[in-house]
Protein backbone atom coordinates (compact mmCIF):
# COMPACT_ATOMS: atom_id res chain seq x y z
CA UNK A 1 0.00 0.00 0.00
CA UNK A 2 1.31 3.41 -0.94
CA UNK A 3 1.56 6.09 1.75
CA UNK A 4 -0.79 9.07 1.61
CA UNK A 5 0.39 11.87 -0.71
CA UNK A 6 3.05 14.03 0.86
CA UNK A 7 3.26 17.67 -0.17
CA UNK A 8 6.89 18.63 -0.75
CA UNK A 9 7.67 22.30 -1.31
CA UNK A 10 11.05 23.41 -2.68
CA UNK A 11 11.77 27.13 -3.02
CA UNK A 12 8.06 27.79 -2.64
CA UNK A 13 7.25 25.38 -5.51
CA UNK A 14 5.11 22.31 -4.91
CA UNK A 15 6.81 19.20 -6.29
CA UNK A 16 4.31 17.65 -8.69
CA UNK A 17 4.96 14.79 -11.12
CA UNK A 18 8.75 14.76 -10.71
CA UNK A 19 10.70 12.92 -13.40
CA UNK A 20 13.33 10.29 -12.62
CA UNK A 21 15.71 8.87 -15.23
CA UNK A 22 16.73 5.25 -14.61
CA UNK A 23 19.45 3.28 -16.39
CA UNK A 24 22.41 0.96 -16.02
CA UNK A 25 25.84 2.67 -16.03
CA UNK A 26 26.76 4.31 -19.33
CA UNK A 27 23.30 3.75 -20.77
CA UNK A 28 22.42 7.36 -21.54
CA UNK A 29 20.91 8.70 -18.33
CA UNK A 30 23.22 11.73 -18.46
CA UNK A 31 22.36 12.32 -22.12
CA UNK A 32 18.64 12.34 -21.44
CA UNK A 33 19.13 14.49 -18.34
CA UNK A 34 20.94 17.05 -20.48
CA UNK A 35 17.87 17.29 -22.71
CA UNK A 36 15.49 17.53 -19.75
CA UNK A 37 17.60 20.23 -18.08
CA UNK A 38 17.05 22.34 -21.18
CA UNK A 39 13.31 21.70 -21.29
CA UNK A 40 11.12 24.66 -20.29
CA UNK A 41 10.14 24.69 -16.63
CA UNK A 42 12.40 21.81 -15.53
CA UNK A 43 15.06 21.72 -12.82
CA UNK A 44 16.94 18.41 -13.11
CA UNK A 45 19.84 17.35 -10.90
CA UNK A 46 22.44 14.63 -11.47
CA UNK A 47 24.61 13.05 -8.81
CA UNK A 48 24.37 15.61 -6.03
CA UNK A 49 26.14 14.30 -2.91
CA UNK A 50 23.00 14.24 -0.75
CA UNK A 51 21.21 11.98 -3.23
CA UNK A 52 24.22 9.83 -4.16
CA UNK A 53 24.85 8.94 -0.51
CA UNK A 54 21.31 7.59 -0.12
CA UNK A 55 21.19 5.91 -3.53
CA UNK A 56 24.36 3.91 -2.94
CA UNK A 57 23.27 2.95 0.56
CA UNK A 58 20.12 1.44 -0.96
CA UNK A 59 22.08 -0.14 -3.83
CA UNK A 60 24.63 -1.89 -1.63
CA UNK A 61 22.17 -2.96 1.06
CA UNK A 62 18.78 -3.58 -0.59
CA UNK A 63 17.01 -4.27 2.72
CA UNK A 64 17.34 -0.59 3.70
CA UNK A 65 14.94 0.34 0.90
CA UNK A 66 12.31 -1.90 2.47
CA UNK A 67 12.17 -0.10 5.80
CA UNK A 68 8.88 1.64 5.11
CA UNK A 69 8.42 5.35 5.64
CA UNK A 70 11.89 5.77 7.13
CA UNK A 71 13.59 5.04 3.81
CA UNK A 72 10.99 7.11 1.97
CA UNK A 73 11.55 10.12 4.20
CA UNK A 74 15.34 9.93 3.86
CA UNK A 75 15.25 9.86 0.07
CA UNK A 76 12.61 12.56 -0.16
CA UNK A 77 14.62 14.84 2.11
CA UNK A 78 17.79 14.19 0.10
CA UNK A 79 16.06 15.17 -3.12
CA UNK A 80 14.54 18.24 -1.51
CA UNK A 81 18.04 19.34 -0.49
CA UNK A 82 19.39 18.61 -3.96
CA UNK A 83 16.62 20.58 -5.70
CA UNK A 84 17.10 23.75 -3.63
CA UNK A 85 17.78 26.69 -5.92
CA UNK A 86 20.15 28.90 -3.97
CA UNK A 87 23.31 30.89 -4.77
CA UNK A 88 26.28 28.61 -5.22
CA UNK A 89 24.14 25.47 -5.51
CA UNK A 90 25.76 24.34 -8.75
CA UNK A 91 29.17 24.49 -7.10
CA UNK A 92 28.20 21.27 -5.30
CA UNK A 93 27.15 19.49 -8.50
CA UNK A 94 29.45 17.02 -10.31
CA UNK A 95 31.02 18.22 -13.60
CA UNK A 96 28.58 16.20 -15.73
CA UNK A 97 25.62 18.03 -14.20
CA UNK A 98 27.18 21.47 -14.62
CA UNK A 99 28.14 20.71 -18.21
CA UNK A 100 24.64 19.45 -18.99
CA UNK A 101 23.13 22.65 -17.67
CA UNK A 102 25.64 24.88 -19.44
CA UNK A 103 26.90 26.23 -16.11
CA UNK A 104 30.41 27.67 -15.96
CA UNK A 105 30.27 29.09 -12.43
CA UNK A 106 28.60 28.14 -9.18
CA UNK A 107 25.11 28.74 -10.52
CA UNK A 108 22.31 28.25 -9.80
CA UNK A 109 21.38 26.72 -13.16
CA UNK A 110 17.69 27.61 -12.83
CA UNK A 111 15.63 30.52 -11.56
CA UNK A 112 12.93 29.66 -9.01
CA UNK A 113 10.34 31.68 -10.90
CA UNK A 114 10.80 29.59 -14.04
CA UNK A 115 10.61 26.12 -12.48
CA UNK A 116 7.39 24.13 -12.42
CA UNK A 117 8.75 20.55 -12.33
CA UNK A 118 11.72 18.77 -10.81
CA UNK A 119 13.68 15.71 -11.80
CA UNK A 120 16.77 13.68 -11.05
CA UNK A 121 19.05 11.49 -13.16
CA UNK A 122 21.66 10.48 -10.60
CA UNK A 123 23.80 7.44 -11.46
CA UNK A 124 22.29 4.18 -10.22
CA UNK A 125 19.02 5.83 -9.25
CA UNK A 126 17.44 2.67 -10.64
CA UNK A 127 18.06 0.85 -7.34
CA UNK A 128 15.90 3.38 -5.49
CA UNK A 129 12.92 3.14 -7.87
CA UNK A 130 10.60 1.45 -5.37
CA UNK A 131 11.35 4.05 -2.71
CA UNK A 132 10.90 6.88 -5.19
CA UNK A 133 7.45 5.59 -6.04
CA UNK A 134 6.58 5.52 -2.33
CA UNK A 135 7.93 9.03 -1.88
CA UNK A 136 6.31 10.47 -5.02
CA UNK A 137 3.23 8.45 -6.05
CA UNK A 138 2.65 10.77 -9.03
CA UNK A 139 6.23 10.50 -10.33
CA UNK A 140 7.10 9.79 -13.95
CA UNK A 141 9.93 7.36 -14.73
CA UNK A 142 11.94 7.25 -17.93
CA UNK A 143 14.33 4.33 -18.25
CA UNK A 144 16.94 3.59 -20.89
CA UNK A 145 18.14 0.20 -22.11
CA UNK A 146 21.48 0.01 -23.94
CA UNK A 147 23.29 -2.96 -25.48
CA UNK A 148 25.37 -4.58 -22.74
CA UNK A 149 28.42 -4.90 -24.97
CA UNK A 150 28.65 -1.13 -25.42
CA UNK A 151 27.92 -0.63 -21.71
CA UNK A 152 30.74 -2.99 -20.72
CA UNK A 153 33.18 -1.33 -23.12
CA UNK A 154 32.45 2.08 -21.61
CA UNK A 155 32.56 0.76 -18.04
CA UNK A 156 35.98 -0.79 -18.63
CA UNK A 157 37.28 2.65 -19.63
CA UNK A 158 35.72 4.40 -16.62
CA UNK A 159 37.66 4.32 -13.30
CA UNK A 160 34.54 5.47 -11.42
CA UNK A 161 32.63 2.40 -12.59
CA UNK A 162 35.49 0.02 -11.93
CA UNK A 163 36.01 1.11 -8.33
CA UNK A 164 32.86 -0.81 -7.38
CA UNK A 165 34.51 -4.07 -8.41
CA UNK A 166 37.15 -4.24 -5.70
CA UNK A 167 37.08 -7.71 -4.05
CA UNK A 168 36.63 -6.14 -0.61
CA UNK A 169 33.22 -4.85 -1.67
CA UNK A 170 31.75 -8.32 -1.12
CA UNK A 171 32.36 -8.53 2.60
CA UNK A 172 30.69 -10.71 5.22
CA UNK A 173 28.13 -7.91 5.71
CA UNK A 174 27.05 -7.92 2.07
CA UNK A 175 23.39 -8.74 1.47
CA UNK A 176 22.24 -11.27 -1.12
CA UNK A 177 20.76 -11.25 -3.62
CA UNK A 178 22.66 -8.09 -4.54
CA UNK A 179 21.18 -6.51 -7.70
CA UNK A 180 23.78 -3.73 -7.66
CA UNK A 181 26.60 -6.15 -8.48
CA UNK A 182 24.52 -8.87 -10.09
CA UNK A 183 25.39 -11.50 -7.47
CA UNK A 184 22.47 -13.68 -6.43
CA UNK A 185 23.94 -15.69 -3.57
CA UNK A 186 26.70 -15.60 -1.00
CA UNK A 187 27.87 -18.90 -2.44
CA UNK A 188 29.01 -16.99 -5.52
CA UNK A 189 31.16 -14.51 -3.59
CA UNK A 190 34.52 -16.11 -4.37
CA UNK A 191 33.58 -16.80 -7.99
CA UNK A 192 32.69 -13.13 -8.40
CA UNK A 193 35.99 -12.00 -6.90
CA UNK A 194 37.91 -14.21 -9.34
CA UNK A 195 35.87 -13.17 -12.36
CA UNK A 196 37.44 -10.97 -15.08
CA UNK A 197 36.45 -7.32 -14.82
CA UNK A 198 34.58 -7.55 -18.11
CA UNK A 199 32.44 -10.30 -16.62
CA UNK A 200 31.63 -8.17 -13.58
CA UNK A 201 30.57 -5.35 -15.92
CA UNK A 202 28.31 -7.76 -17.80
CA UNK A 203 26.69 -9.02 -14.59
CA UNK A 204 26.11 -5.47 -13.35
CA UNK A 205 24.44 -4.58 -16.65
CA UNK A 206 22.34 -7.76 -16.74
CA UNK A 207 21.05 -7.22 -13.23
CA UNK A 208 20.14 -3.60 -14.04
CA UNK A 209 18.18 -4.44 -17.18
CA UNK A 210 16.33 -7.23 -15.38
CA UNK A 211 15.29 -4.74 -12.72
CA UNK A 212 14.28 -2.32 -15.50
CA UNK A 213 12.18 -5.02 -17.16
CA UNK A 214 10.44 -5.76 -13.87
CA UNK A 215 9.59 -2.08 -13.38
CA UNK A 216 8.32 -1.87 -16.96
CA UNK A 217 5.86 -4.66 -16.21
CA UNK A 218 4.78 -3.35 -12.81
CA UNK A 219 4.19 0.33 -13.52
CA UNK A 220 1.32 1.62 -15.67
CA UNK A 221 2.09 3.25 -19.01
CA UNK A 222 1.23 6.69 -17.72
CA UNK A 223 4.08 6.42 -15.19
CA UNK A 224 6.81 4.54 -17.04
CA UNK A 225 8.41 5.08 -20.44
CA UNK A 226 11.16 2.74 -21.64
CA UNK A 227 13.52 3.89 -24.41
CA UNK A 228 16.32 2.06 -26.17
CA UNK A 229 19.53 4.04 -26.20
CA UNK A 230 20.20 2.97 -29.78
CA UNK A 231 16.89 4.48 -30.91
CA UNK A 232 17.53 7.66 -28.95
CA UNK A 233 20.81 8.40 -30.73
CA UNK A 234 19.91 7.08 -34.19
CA UNK A 235 16.38 8.52 -34.39
CA UNK A 236 16.26 11.30 -31.78
CA UNK A 237 13.21 13.01 -33.27
CA UNK A 238 11.05 9.91 -33.02
CA UNK A 239 12.25 9.08 -29.50
CA UNK A 240 11.74 12.63 -28.29
CA UNK A 241 8.25 12.80 -29.77
CA UNK A 242 7.30 9.91 -27.50
CA UNK A 243 9.09 11.50 -24.55
CA UNK A 244 7.41 14.87 -25.08
CA UNK A 245 4.01 13.21 -25.19
CA UNK A 246 4.77 11.17 -22.08
CA UNK A 247 6.00 14.16 -20.04
CA UNK A 248 3.64 16.68 -21.63
CA UNK A 249 6.48 19.11 -22.31
CA UNK A 250 8.89 20.10 -25.05
CA UNK A 251 12.28 18.39 -24.97
CA UNK A 252 14.91 19.97 -27.28
CA UNK A 253 16.61 17.63 -29.74
CA UNK A 254 19.78 19.73 -29.91
CA UNK A 255 20.88 18.34 -26.53
CA UNK A 256 21.17 14.86 -28.04
CA UNK A 257 23.51 15.90 -30.82
CA UNK A 258 27.28 16.38 -30.79
CA UNK A 259 30.56 14.53 -30.61
CA UNK A 260 30.20 13.73 -26.93
CA UNK A 261 27.34 11.31 -27.55
CA UNK A 262 28.64 7.73 -27.13
CA UNK A 263 28.26 5.84 -30.39
CA UNK A 264 26.43 2.59 -31.01
CA UNK A 265 28.58 -0.47 -31.63
CA UNK A 266 31.83 0.84 -30.12
CA UNK A 267 32.32 -2.52 -28.41
CA UNK A 268 33.45 -4.02 -31.72
CA UNK A 269 36.67 -2.02 -31.64
CA UNK A 270 37.17 -1.86 -27.88
CA UNK A 271 36.41 -5.38 -26.63
CA UNK A 272 38.90 -8.06 -27.51
CA UNK A 273 39.44 -11.79 -27.03
CA UNK A 274 37.85 -13.41 -24.00
CA UNK A 275 36.35 -10.12 -22.82
CA UNK A 276 34.39 -9.77 -26.07
CA UNK A 277 33.28 -13.41 -25.99
CA UNK A 278 32.17 -13.29 -22.35
CA UNK A 279 30.28 -9.99 -22.56
CA UNK A 280 28.71 -10.84 -25.92
CA UNK A 281 27.32 -14.12 -24.57
CA UNK A 282 25.67 -12.41 -21.61
CA UNK A 283 24.36 -9.52 -23.73
CA UNK A 284 22.93 -11.69 -26.51
CA UNK A 285 21.12 -13.95 -24.07
CA UNK A 286 19.68 -11.08 -22.05
CA UNK A 287 18.61 -8.92 -25.00
CA UNK A 288 16.92 -11.94 -26.57
CA UNK A 289 15.13 -12.70 -23.29
CA UNK A 290 13.86 -9.10 -23.14
CA UNK A 291 12.62 -9.26 -26.71
CA UNK A 292 15.22 -6.94 -28.25
CA UNK A 293 17.04 -7.82 -31.43
CA UNK A 294 20.71 -8.64 -30.85
CA UNK A 295 23.42 -8.81 -33.50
Amino acid sequence: MRPPPHILVVNGIKVRRPVFVLAAPHSGADLLARALKRSPGFHVTMGRAAVAHVVYAFARRPSIAGRGMGATRVLRDALAESWQIVPGACGECPPTCREAGGVTGAGPCAAPGSVVRFGDASPDLLYSASVLLQAFPDARFVQLIRDGRDVAADMLADPESLRWFKPALLSDETEFPNPFLGVNSGEHRERWKAMPTAGKCALRWRSAVRLSASLHQELPREQMLTLRYEDLVSSPSESLDGLCHFLETRVPKIALLGRSVPKVGVWRTRLRGQDAELVSKVAREELTRLGYASS
